[in-house]
Parts: C-alpha cells; sequence; structure tokens
C-alpha cells in the first residue's frame, strides 16, 4: 500500500517521503477503524481507501503544489469544505507541511473524527472548523477544494465567495463534469479548464473542474 501512494505521487510529480506516505496509511487506518461507527466510507477493504479517497488527496495536493509555485503563493491558505472524513484536506496537509489547511465541516461527529485523527498523527497544519459554508461564514483563502458537497452549480457561488481575488477552486467532478452548466461570471469567477485524471486500478473517467477567482 506505501508502494501505491509513493508510485502514484510519482505519476503526479508530486514528493513524497516515505515517512509521509507512512502517515497517510495510519491515516487510512484510521478511517477503517472508526468505518462503520461514523458511516466514513463504502469503500470494500483498507486498499480502496487509499486508492479511492487517499489517491484523490494526492491529486489535489499536486494540483494545488503546481499552482503555488506557478502563482508564487506565499504562505498558502487552503480550505478543504465538506470535508467529511477529511480525505482530500488531511491528505493536502501530509503531503504539503509547508501550507496551512482548514477542514470546513458541519457535522459535528466528522469534525470530532478529523479532530481526533489530526491529534493521532501528530499533523500541526491542519485544523477543523465546523460551520456550513455560505451561512455566516466569511473566509479569505487561496484555495478551496471539494468533492461530493453538493451539485457544483449549486455550490459555485459559495466557493467562489471562499476565495481570495485570484484564488482558485478545485473541484472534483465524475464522468461527466458540470463545468459547462455553470456560470461563474455571475459570481466574480472565470472557468480556467477541466483536467481529465485517474486513480490507481480504476477505470473511471474523472475529472477536476478549476475556477478562478477574480
Amino acid at each position: 500500500m506505501l508502494k501505491t501512494l509513493t508510485d502514484f505521487a510519482q505519476t503526479l510529480n508530486l514528493p513524497l517521503t516515505q515517512a509521509q506516505a507512512e502517515k497517510m496509511l495510519a491515516y487510512a487506518n484510521l478511517v477503517w477503524g472508526k468505518k462503520d461507527f461514523l458511516n466514513l466510507t463504502s469503500a470494500a477493504d483498507l486498499n480502496e481507501v487509499i486508492t479511492r479517497h487517499i489517491c484523490d488527496g494526492l491529486t489535489a495536493a499536486a494540483k494545488i503544489n503546481g499552482l503555488i509555485h506557478a502563482k508564487k503563493v506565499d504562505s498558502p491558505q487552503v480550505a478543504d469544505v465538506g470535508a467529511g472524513a477529511g480525505y482530500i484536506g488531511i491528505t493536502v496537509a501530509l503531503a504539503l507541511p509547508e501550507i496551512q489547511v482548514t477542514l470546513v465541516e458541519s457535522i459535528e461527529k466528522r469534525c470530532s473524527f478529523m479532530n481526533w485523527a489530526l491529534m493521532q498523527l501528530g499533523i500541526k497544519n491542519a485544523k477543523v472548523k465546523q460551520a456550513r459554508l455560505g451561512q455566516g461564514t466569511s473566509f479569505q483563502f487561496d484555495f478551496v477544494t471539494e468533492r461530493a458537497m453538493g451539485q457544483l452549480p449549486d455550490i459555485l457561488e459559495i466557493c467562489l465567495g471562499a476565495l481570495k481575488p485570484g484564488g482558485v477552486f478545485i473541484a472534483f467532478q465524475g464522468e461527466h463534469p458540470q463545468a459547462d452548466m455553470c456560470h461563474p461570471e455571475k459570481y466574480q469567477g472565470i472557468l480556467l479548464g477541466v483536467e481529465r485524471y485517474t486513480l490507481p486500478d480504476d477505470n473511471k473517467k474523472r475529472h477536476l473542474a478549476l475556477f478562478g477567482r477574480i
């Protein structure tokens, strides 16, 4: 499983040490141990937690890492909104220890799990914020990630609203991305592109939709 993580990171041109991969495996084990009690995943086994969830997080980390260098962002602030069990945000925090990650989630028991996981793993560059985006929240992040929070046309406004000008919103999409159904210009945004990606041992078409805040 460690080799799955390091090999996949290599395909993404994302530097990943053995120690970082071990922390990600430890996180996957925490998820697996609590999955039934907290309804954290439908994965059939631990390997699927790695290949379907953690590797999605690595995909986000690679994209953010590239954007940080291209845009020369100082002290980048990242939010994973609708964080759930933290698959994207915690993986990003482990992969990119120089950035600060906020895990935004409205459900208390999931927030409790993420706080516990951060403590168990000794992660210092991430924090949990119990909140529902768009309801009395005021955030200004450099990057916002979202996976399975809702239909993209419905959540685009609040996700773009959590960005600083010049920031980037990264939305995980399935086989049929909904970017062409959105009108980001209505929310001071612009579509930067839709990129296809694949996960290990998986033939499904997956996409990242990228939006910029003007």
